[in-house]
């Protein structure tokens, strides 16, 4: 389909209680400087149930206009219900670019709205542009197993479509003195044409819980751990930090710690405002992954680590003699 509107959209994804998850408000942080260059509007989309708190969220950081869809159908994501409504809303005002998140629903919502369309996806990104020459978003993302970033334009059909890593990009400040023009779209989808039901949610458990996109400190670790009983004192310091337990990608390769703790390039892209590096030596996907972080720390015994050119703070030595020091001191201090 051809362009209505030179707008991009951002997809406000939202938690079952109607209120924003973090990566749409990122996006729109990100949307503002390709709309700008694109000369359209920046456009929040939420689609859920109860979004009144969604909607707030994306004026404030930074939508022109807000088109809602709210419904009891809504209310948990399912394949079939937000990619029609989404679907209806690109064919009836015809956007020029989508952001959305890659989550686990955005991963799912995306692909099957850009078939609809039959138009191109980007998933994955790390890093957003325009194309001077042509005026195409630039989507830059990982490739070959993160050896290589790659930059794809979509030329020839609209809207371009992208999923974008949680964490890329940091959230503006949100100015809640601001207005915007909201739309309320009463797009509803029959019980029959949802073939996905939610029966129950099982909280997942102890390791498999792991929200490093959302965690303000993170203690990783690296291949200099030795082996999975390494993590042991990585836990401890995480454990009086209230900080999430993150890891290279040599250590989940080698079994030591699950997939979910993975930062890098092929693993979680993050930004907390503390990341601990502890025998990490900072290969680039690593650092792809975490050198947003507010203030970097780096324990390692090699003083020539590549880590050490982007951490804040530097600590040449041994992990395992230096852990548990911070942990006992940081103890006392707290006690």
């Amino acid at each position: 389909m051809d362009a209505k509107t030179k707008d991009l959209w951002v997809f406000i994804e939202t938690n079952d209680d109607g209120t924003a998850k973090s990566v749409g408000l990122e996006l729109l942080g990100a949307g503002r400087g390709l709309v700008d260059k694109q000369g359209g509007k920046l456009v929040g989309v939420v689609i859920g149930n109860n979004t009144d708190s969604a909607v707030k969220s994306a004026v404030a950081y930074g939508a022109d206009t807000v088109i809602v869809v709210d419904g009891k159908e809504y209310e948990h994501y399912t394949t079939d219900a937000y990619a029609n409504a989404l679907y209806a809303l690109v064919e009836k005002y015809g956007p020029t670019s989508i952001l959305i998140g890659a989550t686990n629903n955005g991963r799912d919502l995306g692909p099957r709205v850009s078939c609809r369309l039959k138009t191109g996806l980007t998933a994955d990104c790390t890093s957003l542009a325009i194309d001077e020459e042509t005026g195409n978003v630039a989507w830059t993302r990982p490739a070959f197993g993160g050896n290589l970033m790659a930059t794809i334009l979509c030329p020839d059909t609209r809207p371009q479509i992208g999923t974008v890593r949680p964490g890329v990009f940091k959230k503006t400040e949100p100015d809640e003195s601001r207005t915007a023009e909201i739309i309320r779209e009463n797009i509803h989808v029959d019980p029959s044409e949802i073939r996905t039901e939610l029966i129950e949610v099982i909280k997942e458990v102890a390791d498999e819980l792991v929200d490093l996109e959302g965690a303000e400190i993170i203690v990783s670790g690296g291949r200099g751990v030795g082996g999975p009983e390494g993590f042991k004192p990585r836990r401890e310091l995480a454990e009086v930090l209230g900080a999430t337990v993150g890891a290279a990608r040599a250590a989940v390769d080698a079994g030591w710690i699950p997939h979910a703790h993975q930062v890098g390039q092929t693993g979680k892209t993050v930004g907390p405002k503390i990341y601990i590096a502890c025998g990490i030596s900072g290969a680039i996907q690593h650092i792809a992954g975490m050198s947003s972080s507010k203030t970097i720390i780096a324990i390692n015994k090699d003083e020539t680590a590549p880590i050490f050119n982007v951490a804040d703070y530097c600590v040449v030595g041994d992990l395992f003699e230096i852990l548990p020091v911070l942990t006992a001191e940081i103890k006392k201090l707290k006690s």
